[in-house]
């Protein structure tokens, strides 16, 4: 009995430790976190957007985290800087992704803001990236033998688009081109660096 209570008490103050060490200091570290000045809450259609993305599966293959540059080739392929806390204040839930089957998107919405070419993509990624194992998207879409008053026309590469007729962005291909036109984390997060209070040193006579 006495070798029971033992391990019921090491285990009870394990679990306590864990938790202590993986929920309540990392939450007191990030409660009190608060937006940059350069970032914007979503928009209604670009949280619809957000919905498509996380029922299409896009976090299984995309993350949306780029590390430091000192940890990864993240900043030289184009990624962006490292993110931070206050990046994901509006990310409810966040979707930083664990897989890399695709390129971080993160900052896509720098990278690629066109929405031609986000629409095209979805609808047939391999004619804008070759070799791409991304899947397509062709329910996000209707294909119609003319476009209609308010229809969104996509503009496809020659050849890549039905002979005769045309394709045409359904709502939730909208609203998730929004969403990735969205992630663009450009802004600064870091202080400017102080001014020295004697001004610029002074240039030396020529």
């Amino acid at each position: 009995m006495e070798n029971e209570i033992k391990l019921a008490a090491g285990a009870m103050v394990s679990l306590a430790v864990a938790t202590a060490a993986l929920v309540v200091l990392p939450y007191m570290e990030v409660r009190d976190i608060t937006p940059p000045e350069g970032l914007k809450p979503y928009t209604s259609a670009q949280l619809r957007g957000r919905e498509v993305y996380i029922a299409n599966g896009c976090v299984y293959c995309h993350t949306q985290q780029p590390r430091d540059r000192n940890l990864g080739p993240d900043h030289a392929r184009g990624w962006g800087r490292a993110s931070v806390p206050g990046d994901y204040v509006y990310d409810k839930p966040h979707l930083l992704g664990s897989m890399r089957t695709g390129p971080d998107l993160f900052n896509i919405g720098a990278r690629q803001p066109s929405k031609d070419w986000h629409l095209g993509h979805l609808y047939q990624p391999r004619a804008y990236v070759p070799g791409s194992i991304m899947p397509s998207y062709p329910y996000l879409f209707e294909t119609k033998a003319a476009a209609e008053p308010g229809d969104e026309v996509v503009k496809l590469p020659p050849g890549q688009g039905p002979e005769g007729k045309v394709v045409v962005a359904r709502p939730e291909a909208l609203d998730l081109v929004k969403y990735l036109q969205a992630l663009d984390h450009t802004y600064p997060v870091l202080p400017p660096p102080p001014r020295s209070a004697a001004g610029p040193a002074a240039r030396p006579a020529s």
